[in-house]
């Protein structure tokens, strides 16, 4: 079980570092229509980990409530957009093509508040993964083994752009290699640290776990409806989004089935 654990929560990371590595190979920052669909393909990909990897074994540990069985999962996903809603407020950050920064300490680098803000939404994916694998080591038949990994992979590929959407402008902006590359790589740090902290206290969170992976659920949708759908969709029309999206979409839905 130690070994899976470790997995589930390296396997996201690896994404980030690999995409953020991108760096070293890639001579230009990315095309607008390549982050326009990388971004859309990531927000398919947190979509259906929100809906089959969270949702649905949030619902599933609930039906002994009968009718009432949605009640958990309403709550959970309600309290995770509040949480994301106000670390949208407290936290610096700059959407991908927004001109304001929002939140505290405004005057920061254009480039630094851009890695705050794949940092806001790395941390509800380190939250999803960490619940689910406190849910495996606890033993809730809803969740297997296959269904964590399955997780873990989708959203390790979904980081795999993140990491590229930050390390290339940074490198394009006056940074090193090196040091663009690093920047990328800390942007998803919390995810990890997030998914540790989750399964260390995994004995505590059993009796809620409906609320937790809904709340996971709840942050994710957060971040795609507030950040990535207006960034996929941005500048001149284009249905490259869409598209992504849908492939995301279907990615994960496969990786889960098939998986779990």
């Amino acid at each position: 079980m130690r070994w899976i654990v470790f997995l589930g929560i390296l396997i996201p990371f690896l994404g980030t570092a690999l995409g953020s590595a991108c760096v070293f190979f890639m001579r230009r920052e990315l095309r607008g229509g390549v982050q326009r669909a990388l971004t859309g393909f990531a927000a398919g990909v947190m979509v259906a980990a929100s809906v089959f990897s969270l949702l649905v074994p949030a619902l599933e540990q609930s039906a002994g409530l009968g009718k009432l069985s949605f009640l958990p999962s309403a709550v959970g996903f309600a309290l995770g957009i509040l949480f994301l809603l106000l670390l949208d407020r407290v936290i610096p950050h700059l959407h991908m093509y927004a001109e304001k920064a929002e939140g505290p300490l405004r005057r920061a680098k254009k480039t630094t508040m851009m890695v705050f803000a794949v940092t806001l939404h790395n941390i509800p994916e380190g939250m999803a993964v960490g619940v689910v694998l406190a849910g495996l080591i606890s033993g809730i038949t809803e969740i297997t083994v296959g269904g964590a990994l399955a997780l873990s992979i989708g959203i390790a590929i979904q980081n795999f752009p993140e990491g590229a959407i930050i390390s290339m402008p940074l490198h394009a902006e006056g940074k090193s290699k090196g040091a663009a590359f690093l920047g990328g790589v800390l942007s998803g740090a919390v995810e990890p640290v997030g998914a540790c902290l989750t399964v260390l206290f995994a004995g505590l969170f059993v009796p809620a776990m409906p609320y937790l992976l809904a709340f996971a659920a709840g942050a994710m949708i957060y971040v795609v409806v507030e950040e990535l759908i207006p960034e996929m969709a941005a500048g001149e029309h284009s249905n490259i989004g869409v598209l992504t999206f849908s492939f995301g979409f279907i990615l994960m839905m496969a990786l889960d089935v098939a998986l779990g």
